[in-house]
């Protein structure tokens, strides 16, 4: 395949974590990997990088714009620099939007005066429907519909988000995130045990862990309480929250206020290196929200060889079916989260068993070699309409 010359847009990257930001690094390390250019232009500003370029740890070039811009003026200022950035490097064959925000409004009007190739990703579910709320986001919509050659969705209820904001079906395509199942995987049993006894973890502990933002959206108090019913017939049941968030401190009361209040830790923010080894460590991976779009910690999980419990949102039971991969319960509900947790930790050949599945799963349709080359479908595809 003759290599592309892409040009990623998005309004933030690594060093800021979150997954889409995780996902947007991956890609371009992939697509690199297999003889494609890439370069991404996204926010500068702490905890950015000082000056305006660097290379990340992948050697991905990426253009910082807008860092000089005091908040909250900052995303502001890198949303008016798109355009001109895009005019001045016309050294790549198409351009590559992720995440909405005003920086996609203005950079796609200058690709249609341009006559550049546009590809659009929505990263989350409940993305695109808003945009009709608003004068601006209306005008986002209407230059899509327009000038993106594919615009890319995470899972079904985004496909039917997007139809329903009147985009053609034709021009849709569904986009999963990668995941790197060399560093996600599972240990042999002695190293597992060596890291628990690293991570601070007893070895016979039933250990249930959630990776993620410590954010409304999901839904942990539902998790909680329904691990205080678990706990309290299961003396070695553990519950690791791996991540931090505005919902920290009332989770941590809550947590405090009933049974297994001892085991229930706070992990708190880690690095993205350190996330596999709490993965490995653990027997049951949790993930009760009632909004995703693609969710990259259920994934990585999987590729531990983790069984999940999750709430039943379409953008987890696309990769949970019930008694497969894992178990699935309804949203909030705390009595059939606590069943399925309290099932899992019962059985140790069910578990084994839906884990190897979801690695499967992962291994064959979600690596960063499959992505990539999803990708370059797409782009190749695109770019010769």
């Amino acid at each position: 395949m003759p290599s592309l010359r892409i040009l990623l847009v998005c309004s933030s990257y690594p060093p800021v974590i979150g997954g889409s930001e995780v996902e947007a690094q991956r890609v371009c390390a992939a697509l690199r990997a297999r003889g494609h250019q890439v370069r991404v232009i996204t926010t500068g500003g702490p905890p950015m990088p000082p000056g305006p370029e660097f290379s990340d740890p992948f050697g991905t070039p990426v253009e910082l714009l807008g860092g000089n811009c005091a908040e909250p003026w900052r995303n502001r200022c890198f949303a008016f620099s798109v355009p001109l950035a895009i005019g001045r490097r016309r050294d790549y064959d198409l351009v590559y939007f992720l995440m909405t925000g005003l920086h996609v409004t203005l950079g796609v009007a200058v690709c249609a005066l341009l006559g550049l190739p546009v590809f659009m990703k929505f990263s989350g579910s409940n993305t695109i429907r808003p945009l009709l709320g608003s004068r601006l986001g209306r005008l986002q919509l209407s230059l899509l519909h327009r000038h993106a050659r594919k615009v890319m969705i995470l899972n079904p209820a985004m496909r039917e988000e997007a139809i329903e904001c009147g985009f053609d079906p034709q021009r849709l395509e569904w986009m999963p995130n990668p995941v790197d199942v060399e560093t996600f995987r599972p240990l042999a049993p002695e190293a597992r045990l060596a890291l628990r006894e690293r991570l601070g973890i007893p070895p016979a502990a039933e250990v249930i862990v959630f990776v993620g933002r410590l954010a409304p959206e999901k839904a942990l108090p539902s998790l909680i309480e329904a691990f205080h019913r678990v706990a309290a017939e299961r003396p070695l049941a553990w519950l690791l929250l791996v991540g931090d968030g505005p919902e920290k401190e009332k989770l941590r009361a809550q947590a405090n206020d009933g049974a297994g209040a001892g085991r229930i830790r706070f992990v708190g923010a880690v690095s993205p290196e350190s996330i596999p080894h709490w993965l490995q460590s653990a027997d049951v991976f949790a993930l009760v929200s009632e909004l995703e779009g693609f969710p990259c910690s259920l994934v990585e999980a999987q590729a531990c060889a983790l069984p999940a419990v999750v709430s039943d949102i379409p953008a987890n039971v696309q990769l949970v079916r019930a008694g497969q991969q894992g178990c699935v319960a309804p949203l909030r509900d705390t009595a059939a989260l606590a069943g399925a947790i309290a099932a899992l930790l019962g059985n140790p050949e069910g578990r084994k068993r839906m884990g190897e599945n979801g690695r499967s799963q992962v291994v064959e349709r979600f690596s960063l070699s499959q992505i990539a080359e999803l990708y370059e479908r797409i782009f190749s595809a695109g770019e010769a309409s």
